[in-house]
């Protein structure tokens, strides 16, 4: 639905150390741990259970968890406990819509720290993991975005390339392991062409939008291989040029999304017959919001049955107590009591139950092939220098070296390798430039090892020059180049300890200066080093030693 519904009424007024170090990770399960998870993937035109039968995604969305953090109010709008989910779960589904917000999520624009970032992921993942347990998929959304630093409160056009393919990389290594989760690219992309929609473009407001094919791109680099839904354009109404557009999944799981609404482009038999079946003969379709908002369920009663004939999945927006025109809303309280739209959603899901969900499959514990033991060499390293990172996992599993970089809050895939019949592997040459945080990932169990973090010092080169009579001036360049780095000049001692002479800042090219005066002629030796590093004397480099007169 476009932003003007999505709030709530209530709420219309108002996110070091230096030397050797290795930590060796252990990531395997439990040995007798059954997983309750339900799955879902996508086998050639359907969606399928984790037993490999047929499922259509038959639910409801849930919104509240787009706005109410940026609002600074919350994180959901209304009950996400065990007791609403049982009053979802009554109405016969077994899927779930929750909407997110990009910069809630990521913890950026200044959402309060308290709806957004640790706090907010924390959240969505508890509900996620409440939802499964009453054996419900969850499709997570990126429904509201903004750009650089403006703050995400309502819908844009489209997708945007500051944000929104980090906010799919963490989100996708966040839920990675799981298989009961959809992840629904973009809500409404709308007034952009098919090119843009596919491959970005510079928006009419000057902001680059990001297409498609790289938010597909982002969640794949983190080695998630869960169903991946791509909404249609102009309001996400439209699938005219889906199929001439569609982005290139190398995992085959991609589906088409759909939002019909009875005020939609797309409202009638004819339409549906000519866009929607020809993308749902292809690849599954998912038609993520459907209402409509004249308190009646003529139209969406009679789109069900035309999408349950064409085996086309469906969710009734919106699980939320507003009414039947202004959400529209399914119902008028939490415990489940329809609105009058909602009574004819809840009427045909309990009539095509004889379908029924299907029960969630336990996932058999890997046995035969253990999740990776890795380990990681790690120290105090000078920009540019190269670090090493073993892994040593079961031969033949795939895995993924994954790495972000501050002040980066997602992870991406650096390196795949395939582990050799020894056991072991090395990646080297890895070559960090800011503090860094690396994990292993075995794409054939899903598991992701714990992080470890690798400090990373600017490096910085010394030289003087006399200017005068124990005058001299300390100069260099510190790499990377961030204008204004503190650099500081220290004296080492005979006893190998620091004193500290004098400091400077790096200038647009990286360079320093830092003129010093001596009272008395000596042999001295000198090192230098940014503020943020971690300085000792013997392993210090580079120094200079000089004989000041």
């Amino acid at each position: 639905m476009r932003t003007m519904l999505r709030l709530r009424p209530a709420h219309l007024l108002l996110a070091l150390l230096p030397g050797l170090l290795t930590v060796v990770l252990d990531v395997r399960s439990p040995a007798n741990a059954v997983a309750v998870t339900p799955s879902v993937s996508v086998a050639g035109t359907s969606l399928v259970d984790g037993a490999g039968q047929p499922l259509r995604l038959l639910g409801v969305d849930r919104s509240g968890s787009e706005y109410a953090c940026a609002q600074g109010w919350g994180i959901f709008d209304g009950p996400t406990d065990t007791t609403a989910i049982d009053a979802m779960a009554s109405w016969h589904i077994n899927a779930v819509r929750v909407p997110l917000n990009e910069d809630c999520w990521l913890g950026i624009n200044g959402v309060a720290p308290s709806y957004s970032g640790t706090a907010y992921r924390d959240a969505i993942s508890g509900y996620v993991t409440r939802l499964h347990a009453a054996g419900l998929i969850a499709v997570l959304d990126l429904h509201w975005s903004a750009p650089g630093t403006a703050l995400a409160t309502g819908q844009q056009v489209m997708a945007d390339a500051d944000h929104s393919p980090d906010f799919w990389s963490s989100v996708a290594a966040h839920f990675v392991a799981d298989p009961g989760v959809v992840f629904d690219l973009y809500n409404e992309p709308h007034d952009i062409s098919w090119s843009c929609w596919r491959d970005g473009c510079t928006t009419a407001d000057g902001w680059r939008a990001a297409g498609m094919q790289s938010l597909l791109d982002a969640v794949r680099a983190t080695g998630a291989r869960q169903p991946v839904l791509a909404n249609g354009n102009q309001w996400a109404g439209d699938l005219s040029g889906w199929l001439a557009y569609r982005p290139v999944d190398p995992v085959g799981q991609l589906a088409a999304g759909v939002h019909l609404y009875n005020f939609s482009r797309c409202n009638s038999t004819q339409c549906w017959d000519t866009e929607v079946a020809p993308v749902a003969a292809v690849v599954p379709v998912v038609t993520s919001e459907l209402g409509e908002d004249d308190c009646s369920g003529g139209f969406v009663t009679a789109y069900m049955s035309w999408a349950d004939v064409h085996q086309v999945s469906y969710l009734g927006w919106t699980w939320n107590t507003w009414d039947c025109r202004s959400g529209p809303a399914l119902i008028s309280a939490w415990d489940g009591t329809p609105t009058a739209f909602g009574a004819a959603v809840q009427a045909h899901l309990a009539a095509v139950t004889a379908i029924p969900a299907p029960t969630p499959t336990p996932t058999p514990t890997q046995t035969s092939v253990p999740a990776p033991i890795s380990s990681v060499s790690t120290r105090l390293l000078t920009a540019g220098q190269a670090l090493t990172v073993n892994a040593v996992a079961t031969p033949g599993q795939v895995v993924n070296l994954l790495a972000k970089s501050a002040p980066s809050t997602s992870y991406r895939v650096i390196r795949t390798s395939t582990v050799p019949a020894s056991g072991s592997l090395s990646w080297t040459d890895v070559k960090p430039t800011t503090n860094s945080a690396f994990q292993v990932l075995a794409r054939d169990t899903g598991s992701v090892s714990a992080a470890v973090d690798v400090q990373v010092r600017s490096a910085v080169s010394l030289a003087a020059r006399r200017t005068s009579v124990r005058r001299w001036t300390f100069y260099g360049t510190v790499t990377p180049n961030r204008n204004g780095q503190l650099v500081t000049v220290y004296q080492v001692s005979s006893n190998g300890s620091l004193s500290k002479l004098g400091s400077g800042r790096t200038n647009s090219y990286g360079q320093y200066a830092v003129p010093l005066v001596f009272p008395t002629s000596a042999s001295r030796t000198f090192v230098a080093g940014t503020a943020a590093d971690s300085l000792n004397a013997a392993g210090q480099s580079p120094r200079v030693t000089l004989s000041i007169t």
